[in-house]
């Protein structure tokens, strides 16, 4: 990977650290429970609203340890290579996910064994 690349996933990691960072989670995403809702059928939702915002809070913090961690695969010289089999990550799951630190082929076993 040549250092434009790496330049540009580095500012796209950053950019989403930010913005989690600032947002403290993803837990915007939703309306949390008891807010006023547009549509009944979203006031079921409601009693699950803030067992899923706490779900979206942990996975939050999951992102974000996943970007410090690659920003210090970058640093290291390690980013871009699966952690599981040492080939390149493609460009196009890196441009999906610039955190994945396992090939697509890694992370799909990794996720049938689950």
């Amino acid at each position: 990977m040549n250092k434009g690349d790496l330049l540009r996933y580095k500012t796209l990691l950053l950019a989403n650290e930010e913005e989690l960072s600032s947002n403290g989670s993803l837990a915007g995403l939703t309306p949390a429970a008891g807010e006023p809702q547009e549509y009944p059928a979203n006031m079921a939702a409601s009693k699950t609203g803030s067992a899923l915002q706490t779900r979206l809070k942990q996975t939050g913090g999951e992102v974000l340890r996943a970007i410090e961690d690659a920003l210090a695969r970058i640093r290291q010289g390690r980013f871009g290579i699966c952690e599981k089999c040492g080939q390149a990550i493609s460009k196009a799951h890196l441009e999906a996910v610039p955190w994945a630190h396992l090939c697509k082929d890694c992370k799909e076993r990794q996720d049938s064994q689950r």
